[in-house]
């Protein structure tokens, strides 16, 4: 990691160490509750909410009416 600027300053990282930086963070976030599924959501994108009919009109699902794993994957969602 390349250091720059205040002490107050988050730092700044060389572009020629972001595999190393992606790796860890990776790995960092592999070891936290559902961290599976976040890196899904980091990879892939949040969870798309699927569509429900109901008196002819299509709509997305509210999250009360997610099943629970969906709801736990929304939960993760980055």
């Amino acid at each position: 990691m390349i250091v720059g600027g205040a002490e107050n300053r988050p730092p700044m990282f060389d572009k020629a160490m972001y595999n190393l930086w992606e790796s860890r963070i990776l790995l960092y976030i592999n070891g936290k509750k559902n961290g599976r599924m976040m890196v899904e959501s980091i990879e892939n994108g949040p969870l798309v909410y699927p569509t429900v009919e109901k008196d002819g009109q299509i709509r997305k699902k509210k999250y009360a009416e997610l099943t629970e794993q969906e709801q736990l994957q929304d939960d993760s969602d980055a």
